[in-house]
């Protein structure tokens, strides 16, 4: 136990130091300000404003900001279809793997620019190097650098006054690529490649077993696309066991600096908006918001999972090893499987380096509900932030009420306008995952793809639909995913997830940059306290209780119930 604490700790302290540093290099990257890469950078950053036409002293309306965004991916959605159907006669396909079936292509596609990378497939059986890499990679930097430009130019939204204009889409984007990704993932590759990850353009290998048995060990450029894939919250798997893999997280290094991507831009981005609104404080109280919730839910996790399941204890045979290591590598145990766990379903990754399908009933329910409200803790680069200042919209003006005055949040007035924007994107969550999660456990030819009877089989469908939605991309390994019905579904589930939040908060955002700052007085609420904090975590938790309780009673909870009793299904 004190080993397992100081390991949290540990963790926890890195991304404490690294935080507030990434956060003000951001700062000084999308201010346009000079870096110590910029000798380097600048001239790729202008020669690709003028290939591509981009007047980067020009700023956008936030309708325009959001029209660009919705251009871009659906270009790299289409580009991305026709690699993966194409892929048989595309080069670097030593496997000779076959193209992927229309539903699973098009839901690939979407789960790729929504930054979501849920995968209703096996990695290496069924993708080519080139579809890994010119496909999938560069789906990994710029729907993260898409998710990073958005929340910039809300941020500038909320700190502006009578400003109509958010920034330059591609001009965020391009900067987010280039100073932020491109560098932190260059290094992490390097890393693992160090650590024992492939990076390599090789045929398969044929092994033979200690026990004379016949195996295939397959290659390829893993370590770049796992570097993107942690920072960028992406998540999706070069191989199909994802960081269960011992090619993709082979020792406790890559295992800890993969875990630390995980957070490191979505807490940075805590920095970033104390920096450009002028005030810190702001920045530190919603970073203390996201520490207590990442806190909470990884306590509540690992005390599940090393509880296990109490009728064990009767065994005298496994009483000597206690908890859930089912599901679990034995080179990470309860400890960094349930860590892993809680940031990448707080983080919108989806990245997996244990079987959450194994997990206790409770453990599966806080890794669920992370996801269900709307990944915020941390959340994926730039969207769990976004994501968040719909709270604190929503927060500002139950306040409001309760001390008598209109809302204010940065000294800015919050009205009927923001409100209902802010109500409509939390609805998406909703949407998805319980109405079609309603469909999927309706619809026969859907069923098929559960693995479990009984409340597991909802949880399996829960969890499937919470991913999507929420562009987390993890799910729970029994569930079959591939069925078309699903494929389809999902796809729209996570375009929902996706866009049903970033139009909203720009449109909030644009709203806000209008108008002007309301001077401070004696009735201002503070948003920088213990208070707030306190009733921001009131907010979140009670909107996601109320949400999805009934759900999880009839699920997880259900089969908690039913372990304790010694229910089988």
């Amino acid at each position: 136990m004190t080993i397992d604490l100081g390991q949290f700790a540990l963790y926890c302290a890195i991304l404490l130091v690294c935080a507030p540093f990434v956060g003000g290099y951001m700062y000084r990257v999308y201010n346009g300000d000079r870096t110590f890469l910029s000798p380097l950078l600048q001239p790729v950053e202008t020669a690709v404003y003028r290939i591509c036409g981009i007047d980067a002293s020009s700023s956008q309306h936030w309708s325009r900001y959001a029209i660009a965004l919705l251009v871009f991916n659906a270009a790299g959605w289409l580009v991305l279809f026709v690699i993966l159907r194409l892929q048989h006669f595309l080069p670097w396909n030593p496997a000779g793997l076959a193209p992927m079936s229309s539903d699973l292509a098009f839901n690939t596609a979407v789960s790729f620019i929504t930054n979501t990378n849920w995968q209703a497939y096996g990695g290496e059986t069924t993708l080519s190097y080139f579809s890994q890499m010119v496909g999938l990679t560069t789906q990994n930097f710029v729907s993260a650098s898409t998710g990073m430009a958005v929340a910039v130019a809300v941020i500038r939204g909320f700190a502006s006054r009578k400003i109509r204009e958010l920034g330059n889409f591609y001009v965020d984007m391009t900067r987010g690529v280039l100073y932020i990704l491109l560098p932190l993932s260059i290094v992490a590759a390097l890393f693992l490649v160090s650590q024992g990850v492939p990076q390599n353009l090789h045929a398969y290998v044929d092994a033979t077993t200690l026990e004379g048995t016949h195996q295939v060990l397959a290659q390829g450029p893993a370590a770049s696309q796992i570097a993107i894939k942690q920072l960028g919250t992406n998540g999706g798997g070069f191989f199909n066991v994802n960081s269960a893999h011992p090619y993709e997280n082979p020792t406790p290094l890559s295992n800890l600096l993969e875990m630390v991507y995980l957070l490191l831009i979505p807490a940075a981005f805590c920095f970033l908006f104390g920096k450009m609104v002028n005030d810190k404080r702001q920045g530190i109280a919603i970073f203390a918001v996201m520490g207590v919730l990442f806190v909470a839910g990884f306590f509540a996790t690992y005390g599940a999972e090393k509880a296990g399941n109490p009728l064990w204890a009767h065994n005298s045979a496994i009483i000597s090893a206690p908890g859930n290591m089912e599901g679990k590598e034995v080179r990470f145990g309860i400890l960094n499987s349930t860590l892993w766990a809680s940031a990448t379903t707080a983080a919108s990754n989806g990245s997996v380096n244990a079987m959450h399908d194994s997990m206790t009933p409770l453990g599966g329910m806080v890794a669920m509900l992370n996801m269900q409200l709307g990944e915020i803790v941390y959340g994926g680069v730039g969207a769990g932030f976004y994501g968040m200042l719909l709270f604190v919209v929503l927060t500002v003006f139950i306040a409001g009420l309760m001390v008598g005055r209109t809302p204010e949040y940065l000294g800015k007035k919050i009205e009927s306008r923001e409100i209902k924007l802010a109500v409509l994107a939390i609805l998406t969550m909703p949407i998805g995952i319980l109405i079609f999660g309603a469909l999927a456990a309706t619809v026969p030819s859907a069923l098929m793809a559960v693995q479990d009877a009984g409340p597991h089989g909802l949880s399996e469908i829960l969890y499937a639909y919470s991913s999507a939605t929420g562009n987390n991309g993890s799910a729970f390994a029994g569930f079959g995913a591939s069925v078309p019905f699903h494929t389809t579904l999902q796809g729209i589930a996570m375009m929902l997830g996706r866009y049903g939040f970033i139009i909203p908060i720009l449109a909030i955002a644009g709203s806000l940059g209008a108008k002007n700052v309301v001077p401070v007085s004696g009735g201002t609420f503070p948003t920088h306290g213990p208070l707030f904090v306190t009733l921001l975590i009131a907010v979140i938790l009670i909107v996601g209780g109320l949400t999805f309780f009934p759900a999880l009673a009839l699920g997880p909870i259900a089969e908690h119930f039913a372990m304790l009793a010694g229910t089988l299904y």
